[in-house]
């Protein structure tokens, strides 16, 4: 047919195609602190032992907070030139860094520990990410749910096209990077308390492409 693009004819016609997504709310009960330490010194020596004293000082107050050693994974020192760039390229000395992924399952001091690590030395903070630990479970039902909502608009698709529907004959997982358009408009996401750094709610999501067969009405 003249004139028509590939939106608007089908080449080899089999069915129906639908897509259905659906998301799942629960209460945060995990963060993840990513935080790291950096010293600059003249000499290479100097900013090791300087990071390291640093790296210490956190954990000790990590456990003063009973986070356990479990909980904490740290970067192995890591060591580079300092340069300033200006009328003239000027030598800063060695900066040591090392970084840190603090899990957190008591919420309710998030604020002392990021406040505490930052006291004692953590001198880059990179931010804060929530996550449920039965995040496997929600996806499930996420999943579940997008399903049928796939499902419903076929039937009503079919119904309307005085058809009905056959067998499911294919099924394709929408990978999680692409739900990003429909996560933002599913809903506010709200938030904790005033000045609470914890936020109201984490949202699982799922998408699936369902391809039904179809027969005669």
């Amino acid at each position: 047919m003249t004139g028509m693009n590939g939106t608007q004819s089908i080449d080899s016609p089999w069915g129906v195609s639908v897509f259905g997504a659906a998301s799942v709310d629960a209460a945060p009960d995990l963060a993840r602190l990513r935080v790291a330490i950096s010293q600059t010194k003249n000499k290479p020596g100097d900013a090791f032992a300087a990071t390291r004293t640093g790296v210490n000082r956190i954990r000790e107050v990590l456990r003063g907070h009973g986070v356990p050693e479990t909980a904490v994974s740290t970067s192995r020192l890591n060591l580079a030139s300092q340069w300033s760039y200006g009328n003239e390229r000027t030598f800063l000395g060695y900066e040591c860094t090392a970084s840190f992924v603090i899990e957190l399952r008591e919420l309710d001091i998030l604020e002392a520990v990021l406040v505490d690590v930052v006291d004692a030395g953590a001198n880059e903070v990179k931010g804060v990410e929530f996550d449920v630990r039965t995040k496997r479970e929600l996806r499930a039902r996420a999943r579940t749910a997008a399903v049928a909502a796939a499902r419903e608009k076929a039937a009503l698709y079919a119904e309307a096209a005085g058809v009905h529907l056959g067998p499911v004959i294919h099924i394709k997982d929408v990978d999680a990077e692409q739900m990003q358009g429909y996560r933002s408009h599913s809903g506010n996401h709200g938030g904790g308390g005033e000045g609470d750094l914890t936020p109201g709610r984490v949202t699982v999501s799922a998408g699936v492409v369902l391809g039904l067969s179809l027969v005669g009405g």
